[in-house]
């Protein structure tokens, strides 16, 4: 009986972990936008607060293709997009911010991208070179845990 109420015990705590991280099926918090191919060859601008308490590599449920460096996340994604006719273009997600940012991205083929610094400034960016039309979660994070002010912009080209 104490081993089943161990194994019950360290399940529950698993499951706690892992809602405390990034998870894409919850609400974002700055709202969800269904973008035309014209709409993001114009450029979209969101402004929200970069940062959040989830380091990114003790997430389980986070295997991103690219970067490895630090970040900190929020569980709920901060934007999605549900971007609309994107194939045969490129689809550029970048951040503008005072601080070290981060940025972390599920794609509506499940998979997961992360960068630090690619758009310079201590700036990420992240380019999808064969994007698919669908859902497109977005966190925007911290390099440290710390907090600030940012710009995401979604452009595609």
């Amino acid at each position: 009986m104490k081993k089943l109420l161990a194994t019950v015990a360290a399940l529950v705590g698993f499951a706690g972990a892992a809602q405390a991280c990034p998870n894409w099926s919850m609400n974002p918090t700055y709202g969800s936008y269904n973008l035309t191919l014209g709409q993001m060859r114009s450029g979209q601008r969101v402004g929200l607060q970069a940062g959040g308490n989830n380091y990114v590599w003790n997430c389980p449920n986070v295997n991103p293709q690219t970067d490895t460096g630090a970040g900190y996340f929020t569980s709920a994604p901060d934007v999605r997009i549900f971007a609309n006719n994107i194939e045969g273009n490129r689809l550029i997600l970048r951040v503008n911010s005072n601080c070290d940012s981060a940025l972390l991205i599920n794609t509506g083929t499940a998979t997961w991208y992360y960068d630090d610094d690619d758009a310079g400034n201590l700036d990420p960016q992240i380019v999808l070179t064969r994007p698919r039309s669908g859902q497109i979660d977005i966190w925007v994070g911290t390099y440290d845990g710390g907090y600030c002010d940012a710009n995401l912009i979604i452009q595609a080209q």
